[in-house]
């Protein structure tokens, strides 16, 4: 087939015919997968998002050199080039290449690894080829495609209603209308607003109810989420990590550009040559600048996220690992979570209390027959049932999908031949009896809104004769744990005309004037290792707060198992620890925020309020907030969080929102991965204190000496060749050990406590610098300014590798172990940096070979830089308070 980009700009304006032959598909057989594979080429993937990083090496590649200092830098080597001075030019521009070589294979790698575990979790579609149903990435879908929709399912690409069933879809991100529109069939006019569209089906918005067949019309950027994304360029909100990063990235420029300019401005006052003294400058500002920050929190989120999937957390947005590590607050839903998640059904009882077989036939009628979302209640009923009814006299006549408004699931069954109870004579035909029954099941107090009339005993009474009885018993059932349902039935006749099945549709405003039947009785018990879980998150200083659904007898009696003070008094004005759903939609905002502190289980929760809550939460007390759940009307609370979790087997919609997917709903596999957050953030942090301290200490007493000494400390190249040496043992950071301490508490970027530690370390590691000084010019005495510069160059890379080990946890050194990997490197780095200066490599830079006893004294001196390092150390940690760090 010859491909050809074929306009729909009103594409539901065209007939279903018309569709079919400009995309040269079939409604029934699909796409072949050969053609799907061309036309994948032609059009390109489906996806309004920019090709990931790690796919572009070129644009990766070019971000190593992005710093304007770094440009700047390159751009006055090759004037030094032109200006006599070749060797020395070529060598800083080899130098910085090699640098920015080291942080692109780095980043390139953890990017790739990310990808992979991405892809674990990618968002995927039933779509028919070669004829039959199968699943395909999202991301390969292309126009011509039949996709087949169902509850839950992330509309992959703007297309065309070719059947549908009761389908109810979310459009909200595209229109803002929260409520969900009903999608059929048909042709509209090629003018009507994009709200109307009811024929039509748009990427980004999901199906709330209901199954469907459409037809793929337009994919990736030439969707109306495509258009959107492309004029908004959309970017993911600002992590408090990154948000951290920014202010430690303005910290460090404020001080490097005080420095730099001052040094300049210093050296060309003494007359020294000013290109000389503007690359030393320059090669100060890049000693200073933390160059392999991107690279190193990329290598230590890609080990966190690899660890993590080992634990069985996939990452789906990498700098989400930091705010993991920051959550103090996690809600969690109740079922699945808290629970077992295998719902059971314990009984199926009458209005007066007593098990009863027309309940449990009605509920499985009800169960058997709807073809919504996959969900633990109707399973549970349908296995209670199973071999208990032959169903053979029953079908399906119609179905009103439940939906999270309504709270309730109604099928129309027709039944045939003569069953005592349920028995009703069609005038037509006498000698054959057929029923029509409407019958729906759902939340009792949406149940009750429903019902005019009441059964019991097999009388029909007005339900309000027996309606406190039927509260009493639904609060008694509850306060055991229970979580109870209503059902009720309405028998649809008519003695004027002949009732076919095919003829009989049902909508919403026919259930009223119903009769309740009884109550749906279920339980699910906690888990097993749920008190140890919840305990190990507490351990590591995160409250957990319950928000579901269900009502709160039942909530509440969840709470208590799991140690949580239900109606108790709290210590504040109010009066207890739960809050109702219709409680909440009293309360102005403000009064939320107040009130969210101090309640720790929400029960009755509108969708909707999920959301109010988890805001509320975040803007008391800066808390940072994580949200569990897997439902589709969990995503808006999802996305709403710090930290968005979900589960492999949610609704897609529900995956795309979160940042992690647990491969197992268990808690005790959260608290793995938030202890996995937290290492990843204090190794990054190390790499942080090590820049504000030996670099920023070094580069400091460079610039002090270059005013009183008659010649520079340190040549350019060789200040960037220390730097380059220096970052080779750091990469190592990302596989250290952390301290137990570091992982019991959130942490967070404090740029105070930053700053207080650079200037007690900096300040120390300029003090033993200028000692070093001291030492080479009045008791030394180098016969050349080689051998300055070479022992100074060999005392500073030795000094700055060990001082890790120091600064790298509060602990006193040998009660806390590195990693044998920052061990070796950082040996390894010693051994290189003393041997250089006896080798030809060695003179390229400007080093020469020193006297033995010279490496014998930088020993010395070093080492009593390590015991006063760790001496202040202590007493830093003992009187500056690290809780924001």
């Amino acid at each position: 087939m010859a491909l050809r980009k074929v306009k729909h700009s009103e594409f539901w304006s065209n007939s279903l015919s018309e569709l079919e032959h400009k995309l040269q598909t079939s409604p029934k057989k699909g796409l072949t997968s050969q053609d799907a594979e061309s036309r994948l080429l032609f059009y390109g993937k489906n996806s309004v998002k920019k090709h990931k990083k790690s796919h572009n090496l070129l644009s990766l590649w070019v971000s190593q050199f992005k710093s304007p200092i770094i440009i700047i830098f390159i751009f006055t080597s090759v004037l030094s080039f032109f200006l006599g001075q070749p060797e020395d030019a070529l060598l800083i521009i080899v130098i910085v290449i090699v640098s920015g070589f080291l942080g692109f294979w780095q980043e390139r790698g953890a990017l790739y690894a990310i990808d992979k575990l991405q892809d674990l979790v990618q968002s995927k579609t039933t779509v028919i080829r070669d004829g039959s149903n199968v699943i395909t990435p999202s991301e390969k879908i292309v126009p011509g495609d039949i996709i087949i929709l169902k509850s839950g399912d992330n509309i992959p690409a703007d297309s065309i209603v070719i059947e549908s069933r009761d389908l109810f879809v979310n459009e909200a991100t595209l229109t803002g209308e929260s409520y969900p529109v009903e999608k059929i069939s048909g042709v509209l006019h090629k003018d009507i607003p994009l709200k109307e569209r009811s024929n039509s089906v748009f990427m980004g918005t999901f199906v709330v109810s209901g199954t469907a067949k459409v037809m793929v019309v337009k994919t990736g950027f030439h969707t109306e989420l495509g258009r959107i994304s492309n004029k908004l360029k959309h970017k993911n909100p600002e992590t408090d990590f990154e948000h951290g990063v920014r202010k430690f990235g303005y910290f460090l420029m404020e001080i490097t550009l005080i420095l730099v300019i001052s040094i300049l401005i210093i050296n060309v006052y003494f007359e020294r040559p000013v290109l000389e003294s503007f690359l030393f400058s320059l090669a100060l500002a890049i000693g200073l600048a933390p160059q392999l920050l991107p690279a190193i929190i990329s290598v230590n989120l890609a080990h966190g996220a690899k660890r993590m999937a080992n634990e069985k957390v996939i990452v789906k947005r990498l700098a989400a690992i930091e705010n993991l590590g920051s959550m103090n607050i996690l809600c969690s839903d109740k079922t699945g979570t808290l629970t077992v998640g295998e719902v059971k059904l314990k009984s199926a009882i009458d209005v007066g209390g007593n098990e009863d077989n027309k309940v449990l036939l009605y509920s499985y009628l009800n169960s058997k027959f709807e073809t919504g979302f996959t969900n633990p209640i109707d399973k549970a009923i349908r296995d209670f049932c199973t071999d208990k009814f032959d169903l053979k006299d029953y079908q399906k006549v119609d179905e009103i999908p439940y939906d999270f408004i309504r709270k309730r699931l109604t099928i129309l069954v027709s039944i045939t031949n003569n069953h005592s109870d349920i028995k009703l004579t069609c005038s037509h035909h006498p000698n054959r009896t057929t029923t029509f029954v409407m019958i729906t099941k759902g939340a009792l107090y949406n149940i009750l809104d429903s019902c005019s009339k009441a059964e019991i005993y097999g009388k029909i009474v007005d339900i309000s004769k027996v309606k406190q009885d039927i509260l009493r018993r639904y609060e008694e059932l509850g306060k055991q744990g229970f979580r109870v349902l209503g059902l009720c039935y309405k028998n649809i006749i008519d003695d004027n005309k002949m009732l076919e099945a095919p003829n009989i549709r049902i909508d919403k405003k026919d259930e009223t004037q119903m009769t309740l039947l009884g109550f749906l009785v279920f339980f699910d018990p906690i888990k097993p290792d749920l008190l140890e879980s919840i305990s190990s998150l507490r351990k590591l200083g995160i409250s957990v707060k319950i928000i579901s659904g269900d009502n709160k007898y039942v909530v509440s009696s969840l709470g208590k198992q799991i140690g949580m003070p239900i109606n108790t008094t709290a210590s504040t004005d109010f009066d207890t620890v739960i809050l109702t759903g219709p409680e909440l939609h009293s309360m102005s905002p403000d009064a939320l925020v107040t009130k969210v502190k101090y309640v720790d289980v929400f029960a009755e929760i509108e969708p909707n309020q999920k959301e109010q809550i988890i805001l509320a939460l975040r803007k008391s007390e800066g808390n940072v907030v994580g949200f569990i759940g897997d439902g589709i009307n969990d995503a808006s609370a999802i996305h709403a969080a710090d930290v968005g979790i979900s589960v492999d087997n949610a609704p897609d919609v529900t995956k795309e929102a979160s940042d992690f997917v647990l491969l197992e709903k268990d808690l005790g596999v959260l608290a793995d991965g938030v202890s996995e957050g937290r290492r990843t953030f204090a190794n990054t942090m190390k790499y942080v204190f090590m820049a504000t301290s030996a670099n920023f200490g070094n580069m400091f007493s460079m610039a002090g000496a270059s005013i009183f000494l008659s010649f520079l400390p340190l040549l350019p190249k060789q200040i960037l060749l220390m730097n380059l040496l220096t970052d080779i043992p750091e990469m190592a950071i990302s596989t250290d050990k952390v301290d137990k301490e570091i992982i019991e508490k959130p942490r967070r970027w404090n740029i105070k406590f930053i700053r207080k530690f650079m200037l007690v370390f900096g300040l120390l590691s300029a003090v033993f610098d200028f000692i070093t000084f001291g030492i080479l010019i009045f008791i030394l005495n180098p016969s050349t300014t080689e051998q300055f510069r070479t022992t100074w160059f060999i005392e500073s890379i030795i000094s700055a590798c060990l001082i890790v080990l120091i600064v790298r946890t509060s602990r006193p050194i040998f009660k806390s172990k590195p990693s044998k990997y920052l061990i070796l490197s950082t040996l390894a780095m010693i051994i290189i940096v003393t041997i250089l200066p006896f080798t030809a490599v060695g003179k390229i830079f400007g080093l020469s070979e020193i006297p033995i006893f010279y490496i014998g004294i930088v020993g010395l001196i070093v080492l009593t830089y390590l015991i006063s390092a760790e001496g202040i150390k202590r007493i830093f940690y003992k009187l500056v308070d690290q809780e924001g760090f």
